[in-house]
């Protein structure tokens, strides 16, 4: 009996006990499974992501944004103002969040289980602008097709 009494006081004062308490942490309060689509920190101010997260808005109307809290004010109220725009709920998670490069800043997610393989923003949709800015192609002129 003292026993439960003491189960009942702890999720009283620390609340219920999470499942997988360190997926949930990374993922701002979700799970994986449940992920169409994460950036980290250093990926969120990058026009081609907030693109392809439009995209994704498209495509499941129904899921919610999560941001984390310690994102920069500049670049948070970029993403509040497309889910907004997109009538898509966010919601700002400040408990269990990194202020690193590589933590996960922006989760879009469903209400249950999805199991997206992959849900990295810059893996889903590779930036085509990598290519294109490493060596433009050289055009043969009359003199190099003349004396080849």
């Amino acid at each position: 009996m003292a026993d439960e009494l003491q189960k009942h006081l702890d999720k009283g004062i620390y609340g219920a006990p999470l499942v997988n308490p360190d997926e949930q942490h990374k993922y701002l309060g979700t799970f994986r499974e449940r992920c169409h689509l994460t950036m980290i920190l250093a990926e969120m101010p990058k026009k081609a992501n907030q693109e392809s997260l439009l995209k994704e808005f498209a495509l499941h109307p129904d899921s919610s944004l999560l941001l984390n809290g310690k994102v920069e004010q500049s670049v948070e109220s970029i993403y509040i103002q497309l889910a907004s725009k997109q009538n898509i709920r966010f919601t700002i998670v400040n408990d269990f969040v990194g202020d690193q490069p590589t933590d996960i800043g922006l989760v879009f997610a469903a209400k249950t289980a999805v199991n997206e393989e992959v849900v990295d923003v810059e893996a889903k949709y590779p930036l085509s602008s990598e290519t294109s800015a490493t060596e433009p192609e050289k055009k043969s002129g009359f003199w190099h097709n003349l004396f080849k």
